[in-house]
């Protein structure tokens, strides 16, 4: 197993599906860090030192000051981050290749489709000021289809790829989030069980806790915010 870094990680983060991806997953791991909000509803993300390390514009990024051969090294991608930091410490990534390439899959399913897919549910049902039906249907079903395939995936395992990875902690902060997403749970009973497995992991429980009291200062429904986080062009 890798050396663990002892000095603290920067988490440039705010609490959302893709923050907490990397705030559970330095729970886990149990690195230290300090979290330097994102304030994304004020754009904190459009700020030149924030876009020096996250050249999207989006939260979240890390930066370690223990990168590779001793210097410090900042990683944007929350799937990115996530590799880097299973990479870094030996944990929840298998060391052998055939483990790696399905816990790879699995990541770039999330982070290609239900990350996505989810998150333009979440836009049209909720946030969106014209409501389109098309829009709306064309979103929530495409997520209970991906739904189905998690759903399937879990039948006969546990987690996502047998042990619990960087995998489910991709998926976890998503899929928590069925309700918002206009989906009925029940039919789904496999990946039921397994967000209640996620959600009792001391770890999970600690890195949703993180900022939580931040995801109430905007309101994605306020025009000034929405101003911010829709609609951006290039600068």
């Amino acid at each position: 197993m890798a050396a663990v870094t002892q000095r603290p990680i920067e988490l440039h983060y705010w609490p959302t599906p893709n923050g907490w991806k990397i705030s559970i997953m330095l729970e886990e791991c149990g690195l230290p860090y300090t979290t330097i909000p994102v304030n994304i509803g004020k754009g904190d993300q459009f700020k030149p030192d924030f876009l020096a390390i996250s050249p999207n514009n989006k939260m979240p990024a890390i930066v370690d000051p223990d990168g590779p051969g001793g210097g410090p090294i900042s990683v944007f991608e929350s799937g990115a981050i996530l590799q880097y930091l299973a990479r870094k410490t030996g944990r929840f990534y298998p060391a052998d290749e055939r483990g790696r390439v399905e816990v790879d899959e699995w990541l770039f399913w999330q982070m290609g489709g239900l990350g996505p897919m989810a998150g333009q549910t979440h836009h049209f049902r909720i946030y969106a000021p014209e409501k389109i039906p098309y829009a709306i249907d064309r979103y929530t079903n495409e997520t209970n289809r991906l739904y189905g395939v998690l759903n399937t995936r879990l039948a006969e395992r546990e987690f996502i790829c047998g042990a619990y990875s960087i995998a489910d902690m991709a998926s976890f902060p998503w899929a928590r989030l069925w309700e918002r997403q206009g989906q009925d749970i029940e039919p789904f009973p496999h990946l039921k069980r397994w967000l209640a497995a996620n959600a009792a992991r001391p770890a999970v429980q600690r890195g949703l806790a993180v900022n939580a009291a931040d995801r109430q200062s905007n309101s994605p429904t306020d025009p000034a915010v929405q101003a911010v986080l829709f609609g951006q062009r290039a600068r």
